[in-house]
Parts: structure tokens; sequence; C-alpha cells
């Protein structure tokens, strides 16, 4: 605890993907920076993704283009400053008789998918060749139409996490891990933070504390006096499972048969994983699981599809969405950020809600935006949208 400084400029609270995003930005833009993180970087939901860098093609049937371009554009930012965490990989899209989306219905999506990315080569699709169906992983061609194929983005999520976070600490930032916020109380520039690691208690002084605690985040909120009341959210439940096996052509987009929603048959460190679910959860965070139900579901997927594969299960995870408060199905609520905000105009708390893995670099830069009112002037470092992420194990 010796080291933690007095003071800093932001306080974050939680080292997600997108606690670790507002930590680099902070850092870049030339101000002093403190993480805390009770169990450790990417221990939550940033380490039980797809593992996908996608722009969300799904998203369009909701709407959502302003997101799925900006993740788009972070993809192509994420392939050009850490190429060996991210790479493309090709995706393919079987429409059978009974799919509920027709070719067409693809085509179309894919077509302004292209158009929002920018149409640029990596943004093209195509037909997968009738005479290349047998060489599809044994994919079944029972009532199979069409194939398209087209390129998205794959990571190591947990990777990922500890890069950012380890650029922040090349840009100045501290990290105190495992650490916890007892609490927080106002002052006139600020907050009075309480910080407790290896048992011992400590006070922080921090211009701006940003609460990034993903599933955690209104729990930590409400630890902040003076704090807005968090905002009206749900946690989503999403499982995968991980099957002996690996998929060899690329990744799977196909569609359950009970529901038609989409799932993903992803090749994964000489395995495959399939995911995700939507189930809402209630209770503690850490305990998350999935349930018989859900892993029943992306078996019977996967066999559905893939028939003449054995179906060996080596483990199973699920992780948790923060999604807005709502009637619709969680697959089509909005995947926008909510921040919550003491001010509008100079907040000196933020509460981060949500977010994709895709756009944490777009989200701390808002985040960032926001609060720039409450920062003191400082000369920027770095800047995030051209800083080559380090190499982590």
């Amino acid at each position: 605890m010796s080291d933690l400084p007095e003071r800093v400029d932001v306080l974050v609270v939680g080292l997600g993907i997108q606690g670790a995003g507002v930590l680099q930005a902070v850092a870049a833009a030339g101000h002093s920076a403190l993480a805390v993180e009770e169990r450790a970087p990417a221990a939550g939901t940033s380490s039980r993704s797809s593992k996908l860098i996608h722009g969300g093609l799904r998203y369009l049937e909701s709407g959502q283009f302003a997101l799925v371009r900006e993740s788009l554009a972070e993809r192509a930012t994420l392939l050009e400053i850490a190429p060996h965490l991210v790479r493309l990989v090709e995706f393919l899209i079987p429409v059978y008789r009974t799919t509920r989306r027709r070719p067409w219905e693809i085509r179309a999506g894919l077509s302004l998918y292209a158009v929002l990315g920018g149409l640029v080569h990596q943004a093209r699709f195509a037909r997968v060749p009738h005479a290349e169906w047998d060489a599809l992983d044994g994919l079944t061609t029972e009532g199979l139409q069409a194939v398209f194929r087209y390129h998205d983005g794959q990571t190591d999520d947990a990777r990922l996490v500890r890069a950012v976070v380890a650029s922040a600490r090349e840009l100045g930032a501290q990290v105190a891990c495992p650490a916890s916020l007892v609490g927080a109380r106002r002052e006139a520039d600020g907050w009075r933070a309480r910080v407790r690691a290896d048992g011992e208690e400590r006070e922080v002084a921090c211009g701006v504390l940003v609460d990034a605690g993903g599933p955690w985040a209104s729990e930590v909120q409400r630890r902040v006096e003076g704090a807005p009341e968090p905002p009206a959210v749900e946690l989503v439940g999403g499982a995968h499972i991980e099957l002996a096996g690996a998929l060899e052509r690329g990744v799977y987009y196909v569609e359950a048969p009970d529901d038609g929603r989409a799932v993903f048959a992803i090749p994964w460190k000489g395995h495959t994983l399939v995911g995700t679910t939507e189930t809402p959860y209630t209770g503690d965070p850490a305990r998350v699981a999935p349930t018989t139900a859900e892993i029943d579901y992306l078996e019977a997927t996967f066999a559905a599809h893939f028939p003449t594969r054995p179906i060996e299960r080596l483990d199973a995870w699920a992780g948790l969405r923060v999604l807005p408060r709502g009637r619709a199905e969680a697959f089509s609520r909005p995947r926008e950020v909510v921040l919550s905000l003491d001010d509008d105009l100079a907040p000196r708390f933020v509460g981060l809600y949500g977010g994709k893995l895709t756009g944490y670099r777009a989200t701390a830069a808002r985040v960032l935006e926001r609060i720039d009112a409450s920062l003191p002037l400082a000369p920027r470092r770095a800047d995030t949208a051209t800083l080559r992420l380090p190499d982590v194990p």
C-alpha cells in the first residue's frame, strides 16, 4: 500500500476491457491515473466473451447502424495497432430451407455491413461455391441452399485486456491489484476514496472517479456518497461451451433450430467454442455459470449443423452482459454504453455500463471527452488510435 499515490487526476475502479481502456486513454492524454481491481484484469466478463473483434452483423436487424459503423472502424484500428492480438478470420453463414433469414436477406445484410465498413477489401463477401460445401468441416448439406463467406476479427480477450493495461502503465498509469474501493466521499475538487489492499485501508484523492465495475458497477456506484442512483440495467448471462476438435475452415455463424437465434461455432486453440446464450441473471456476478438448459441448447445447435462430429464437452462457462432494462428480448436491446454522470457539464463521477469488447477504445474516448472539463490541462503523451499495443503473455 505504500506505493499508492496520495492523489491522482482519475481513479478507475475495475479492470475489464472498459476500465483498461479508460485507464489507457487518461494516461495517454497526459493525466495521472490509478486503477483498482479486486480480482485480476479480465477476471470477469472480459475473459468470457466469444473472443471476437467484430462489427456486430446481427445488430443490423435491430437498427443499431451507428454501433456497427463504430465497431467496424474500431476493428480496423485494432488490426493496425495490435496485429499480434487481432486477426481476420473467415466467417461462414449457411442458409437452409428452414432458416428464418432468407439468402436475399443475408446478402442484403452483408452488403450493408460492407458499406458501413467503408467497402474496404476486408469488408468483401461472397457465396461459397456448391463444389466446396463438402469441405466445410462436416457442415450438414441437407436442405442447404447457400453459404455466404465474409471476414471479421478474432482475439484472445483476456490477453487483449492485459495488453491495454500494460500500455497504460507504460504511459505512467498505476495499478493496484488486488485492491477494492471501500467507499468515497465528495470533496470540492473531486473525491476522497478509501482503497483496501493487503488488509490495509488508505485514502486516495482524485479529481474524477470512473466506475468500470462491469456486472458489479451498480454495487460500486452505491459505495460513492453523492453519486447518482445507478441506471436501470439488467444482467444477462451468456454461456459458451468448449468442445474437443477444431473447425478448420473458420467461424460458423449459424441459426439455433428452436428459436432462430444466432450462435457462433468458433475455432479456438485447437478446440471449438460454441456460444452464446442470453439468459437474465440475478445474484452474485462472481457465481454466474451455464445452466443445464443453456448447455443442452448449445450442444443441440452444434449437433444440428455438424451431425457427424462427436460432441465431447471439455468446459463450459458464462459471462455477464450489462444491458438497459426493458421489455424487449436481450437480443434486440441497444448495445451502446450507458454513462451515469453526476454532472452533465463537468462530471466528477462516471458510471460506465455495458459496452462491447471491440469498441473499448471508442468508449474510453467518449468518457475522456465527457470528463475533460474536470481535468487539469496536460500535454498529451500518445494517441491510442496509433499507439501499438505491447506483446504480453
